[in-house]
This record gives C-alpha cells, sequence and structure tokens, in this order.
C-alpha cells in the first residue's frame, strides 16, 4: 500500500471487557455492521456513477461485507440469537456530524472516514480475535481483521486517486483528530463501535 496512517489512540482495554461481558450483543451488533456496510458501498456506487474506480470497487466491496454478514448470522443462528431494529449509534453518529456535506468535500470526507472506520474495525476484530479461546468463531475475526485492513486501503487509495495529496493528509489528520475524541467519549458497550 502506498499511503498508510496510524489511528490517533487505541481502544481502551475496557471495551473488550464489555464485548466478552455480552459476546451475543456484540454478534447482532456486528451482523448489523456488515449489513449497513455493504449498503454503504452500494449507495456510493448509486451516488457518484461517473467515478469507475468507486464504482468497480464499492461493487466488490458490497459483495464482501454481505459475505461477512451471512457467515455473522450464520454464528448467531448456532447461538439461538436473532437480528434486531437498528439503533443510533454514537460512534458514527458523532463521526457523520464531522463530515463537510457540500458537494465539493463530501465525497472526500466519506472516503476518509469510512477508511478510519474501517482501520478501527481492524484493530478491534484483532482484539476480538486474540482474546477468543480457541475455536472457529476465533479464526474468523482473525481473518476479519486482516479484510477491515484491506478496507480501510481500498478507502484511502480512493480519496488520493481523486484528490490532491496534500489536501487529503489535511483533511485525514483532521478527522483522525475527531475520531480520536469520538473514541475517548464513546460508552463501552458490546458494539464494534
Amino acid at each position: 500500500m502506498q499511503h498508510s496512517y496510524e489511528l490517533k489512540c487505541k481502544t481502551d482495554p475496557r471495551w473488550i471487557e464489555a464485548v466478552m461481558a455480552d459476546f451475543d450483543e456484540f454478534l447482532i451488533d456486528h451482523a448489523a455492521n456488515e449489513r449497513k456496510a455493504a449498503m454503504l458501498a452500494l449507495s456510493m456506487v448509486v451516488h457518484y456513477p461517473d467515478k469507475e474506480h468507486i464504482v468497480r470497487d464499492m461493487t466488490d466491496l458490497a459483495m464482501e461485507e454481505m459475505a461477512h454478514f451471512r457467515e455473522v448470522i450464520k454464528i448467531m443462528l448456532k447461538r439461538g440469537l436473532q437480528q434486531k431494529p437498528d439503533t443510533t449509534n454514537f460512534y458514527i453518529g458523532s463521526f457523520m456530524k464531522a463530515l463537510k456535506k457540500d458537494p465539493k468535500n463530501y465525497l472526500l470526507d466519506r472516503l476518509l472516514m469510512f477508511s478510519i472506520v474501517e482501520k478501527r474495525g481492524a484493530e478491534r476484530f484483532g482484539i476480538v480475535g486474540e482474546t477468543l479461546a480457541e475455536s472457529k468463531i476465533k479464526d474468523f475475526y482473525q481473518r476479519l481483521a486482516a479484510a477491515e485492513y484491506r478496507h480501510f486501503e481500498l478507502f484511502i487509495e480512493l480519496a488520493y486517486k481523486y484528490y490532491d495529496e496534500q489536501r487529503v493528509k489535511k483533511r485525514l489528520n483532521e478527522l483522525l483528530d475527531v475520531e480520536a475524541q469520538i473514541v475517548k467519549q464513546s460508552p463501552f458497550i458490546a458494539a464494534v463501535h
């Protein structure tokens, strides 16, 4: 990968404690996140039909996210779990408020936010994979961490493909600061974010 960056804070260990204390709830939230990620990728295809790389890459991403959704659903069904209605997510909701909504900036902000969210997801799925006892679920989360890392790379590379390098770096740094503050303010619950 040509362009990389680091998150400005690590996930607090109290997060994984909350996840392990109610792993079933975490699975339900995780399934919802995978479904929403697939829908988001498809919405990018519709909103930016003139951007060939976005159309191609987001179509592929939607398929991959749906495959992840299917895997989480299988785990849930084995545990007797069902999906729940969507609820507001503090992390995503707070992050969305920080985005510039004007046409000149919105795509860049979306690409950068999605990259950061995927990188945080990679970190957290890695933590889950390290924490779980040896099992198929542990292996799944270790594989998923690698997939989320690829997704973070995909979004950042798309940002650099469509925007000037200095503009991307400046806005990325601003949004990384925003994300770090949101993470520090987020409650410790059995959820991906």
